[in-house]
């Protein structure tokens, strides 16, 4: 264990955050997203909610803020619906250490799964808030 690293953070998790890059991009997914089927780097959070994870990692990682939306999550089916409070509890989390970050991008269900596979890594969490999945860009690390 190391000292200031949520113990939410496995060591596996914490290798790939240090080894992204600007412009790379993670998901965090619920329980029941395909993720083998479209990315050969998975990771497992399970039992963990991504409210958490995102409070968790957000400390040591950097959003792009060369783009319009370093957030981007999977938007609900045609005659299906968003619970809302899904997305207010990851702001939330994410405003903890981004107060400013810019509203979160809805993709649609196809776009989404084409950024999982060339995401830099999938993390399979215990989340089971349907449309729960969100992607993170990151960004450069500021030398300050």
């Amino acid at each position: 264990m190391l000292k200031g690293i949520s113990p939410l953070i496995s060591p596996e998790l914490l290798a790939v955050l240090a080894r992204m890059g600007h412009g790379d991009e993670i998901v965090f997914a619920d329980a029941h997203f395909p993720a083998e089927s479209f990315n050969g780097r998975v990771l497992r959070a399970d039992g963990l909610r991504i409210p958490d994870l995102l409070a968790a990692i957000l400390p040591l990682f950097e959003l792009d803020t060369y783009v319009p939306h370093p957030l981007v999550m999977m938007d609900a089916v045609e005659g299906d619906t968003l619970d809302p409070n899904v997305e207010k509890a990851y702001l939330e989390s994410i405003r903890i250490t981004n107060p400013d970050v810019a509203p979160i991008e809805r993709i649609n269900r196809f776009a989404f799964y084409e950024r999982a596979k060339s995401a830099f890594a999938v993390v399979i969490t215990g989340e089971i808030a349907k449309y729960g999945n969100i992607i993170l860009k990151k960004g450069v690390t500021p030398l300050d």
